[in-house]
């Protein structure tokens, strides 16, 4: 090569140059157990921000809960076993979100919306945050319309309307599920999206339930996220939120959605262990007081 040569690559490669500045705040675990981590170094962290551990067999997720003058509780949305004390904790800058779409309808997903159906990857239409601020009183459209559930003595005697919230109370085994169940079956052919989250449930119960939804070809217009007996508290504290973002996301097209909470008294044990470890104070019997 000659001079002209080699001066004209030069110049196209520094013309190529891309120079920038990319700045991360770093922080290091100085407190895991039980599937909960405390680091130091994240001064700018915001709450629910996701956090990216690295360890030796590769990133684990977590999320900051407790935002303290010198630490940052967090909650670990995967192995917890693979972190130890001293990993370098990163932030993401991103706060907590789960994939929405209507590619989520007829499929069975955890509490991060990752298909555990054994069918094919789905494609998100986008992202949403599980925590956001709920619409104003004085926004929202009065509820007008009756939700039947096809129960005639529920719907004739104390009926559902959409937009509102119902509780379904009562001892083990008397039937609460079945009515939720028979609520979603019965949205068949009525444009109602159904999302069914199961919190600490036992798996064989919740695959008894597709199985039973499947049949009455209810599968076609119904979500279940399922955040099962043996997941970690973490995932079925998010779970409801991860199923109202699906909801809102209908909601947001402009269409109803049903969600069914099976049930919260187990998401209330998750969230106080959770809060327990992130030593939070405690209010009654242990309870979180929020």
């Amino acid at each position: 090569m000659n001079t002209q040569q080699i001066l004209k690559e030069l110049q196209s490669q520094i013309s190529g140059l891309e120079t920038g500045v990319s700045v991360d705040e770093i922080g290091s675990v100085i407190e895991v157990g039980d599937g909960v981590a405390r680091m130091s170094g994240l001064t700018n962290c915001q709450a629910a921000e996701m956090l990216e551990f690295e360890t030796k067999d590769g990133s684990v997720t977590g999320v900051a809960l407790n935002l303290e003058e010198d630490t940052v509780g967090a909650v670990i949305l995967g192995e917890a076993e693979a972190i130890r004390e001293g990993d370098t904790v990163k932030r993401t800058g991103k706060i907590l979100s789960v994939p929405v779409g209507d590619g989520f309808v007829g499929r069975v997903i955890d509490a991060l919306g990752n298909p555990i159906d054994g069918g094919a990857p789905i494609t998100a239409e986008g992202h949403s945050y599980i925590e956001k601020i709920a619409p104003g009183v004085m926004q929202r459209k009065s509820v007008d319309t009756p939700l039947q559930t096809g129960i005639k003595a529920i719907d004739g005697m104390i009926p559902i309307g959409r937009g509102q919230r119902e509780l379904i109370i009562g001892d083990r085994q008397t039937g609460k599920s079945a009515i939720a169940i028979d609520t979603i079956i019965n949205q068949k052919g009525t444009g109602v999206k159904c999302i069914y989250v199961a919190i600490g449930q036992k798996e064989s119960k919740v695959a008894r339930i597709v199985q039973q939804l499947k049949e009455a070809g209810a599968m076609d217009h119904t979500i279940v996220i399922s955040a099962g007996a043996s997941s970690p508290a973490s995932l079925q504290f998010i779970a409801p939120y991860v199923g109202a973002s699906l909801g809102e996301f209908f909601m947001d097209k402009g269409q109803d959605a049903l969600i069914v909470y099976d049930d919260l008294s187990k998401h209330a044990w998750a969230y106080r262990q959770i809060s327990l470890l992130l030593r939070r104070p405690p209010g009654r019997e242990a309870y979180p007081g929020d």
